[in-house]
């Protein structure tokens, strides 16, 4: 049975911007993939909300490595990571279906390099052989997030491609990247796998679809926006040397291109809301 996780118990952001701010705006559930599917799928998740009789919410995204699939109203489809933050405007009542796949864990499905998602998204029927308002229909004519999960996992077993020992490669480096703030340069990557430059940049291209000097940018301003979302008080100088920035203009200066703020006005836009 999948297992859930709600919004209201301590878990990571996963780059949900101000995540303990607008948790109370919507319920958020993630459920885990069956252990075939696992190999590909990182989780299944689930946003409900009803703000019936308040105004329209706007939540934030910071980009990830990983492609999703989005099952909503009129808008489903496979979409690839994205370069900056992205919006999700919430109104009325309503809910959103989605696959996480795992870090190069979508490129077996199709065999084509990830890095040509990244403005280009792509329809379900194209890769799953189902037409995308049918699967809405189906999703979104009960409430039931299990059935759901058990819906949309058959639908991507029956096209389950071979086993690709490349996804766990990629996910181990991706994996180093999250969990070692110290690592800034591609280099540090090349010399821990010992793999040339070249071979990584070709490999994040073909299943990531974004450059590994991209995957380590994101990981530090998504480990910098939780620092500022989780304290009232803030020392970028310390911060960015944490993040292993060399000064704290480079830093204002990452942050900003993705999340089109300073550090110190994503900290303010924090405590006004």
């Amino acid at each position: 049975m999948p297992t859930n996780t709600n919004s209201n118990s301590p878990m990571p952001s996963l780059g949900i911007i101000n995540f303990q701010q607008g948790g109370h705006k919507f319920q958020l559930c993630r459920y885990a993939p069956a252990e075939d599917v696992a190999y590909f799928v990182r989780h299944y998740w689930v946003v409900k909300w009803d703000l019936a009789g308040e105004d329209p919410y706007t939540q934030h995204v910071i980009p990830n490595p990983c492609v999703n699939l989005v099952v909503e109203q009129g808008k489903t489809a496979i979409f690839g990571p994205g370069k900056e933050k992205y919006g999700h405007r919430l109104e009325g009542q309503g809910s959103v279906f989605g696959v996480k796949f795992k870090p190069g864990g979508f490129y077996p499905f199709v065999q084509e390099n990830v890095s040509s998602m990244l403005n280009n998204a792509l329809c379900i029927g194209d890769v799953f052989d189902t037409d995308p308002r049918v699967l809405e229909e189906k999703v979104f004519s009960h409430s039931d997030d299990e059935r759901n999960v058990s819906l949309v996992e058959n639908m991507i077993r029956s096209k389950l491609p071979a086993q690709d020992e490349q996804v766990i490669v990629v996910n181990q480096i991706v994996d180093y990247v999250y969990e070692q703030p110290e690592i800034t340069k591609v280099d540090a990557i090349c010399e821990h796998f010992r793999m040339n430059i070249r071979t990584l940049q070709r490999l994040f291209d073909q299943y990531v679809g974004v450059s590994p000097k991209w995957v380590i940018k994101i990981a530090r301003i998504q480990s910098a926006a939780e620092t500022t979302d989780g304290n009232d008080t803030h020392n970028w100088a310390k911060l960015s040397m944490d993040l292993g920035y060399h000064d704290q203009s480079h830093f204002i200066k990452d942050f900003k291109s993705i999340l089109g703020q300073t550090p110190e006005e994503y900290a303010l836009r924090k405590q006004t809301k």
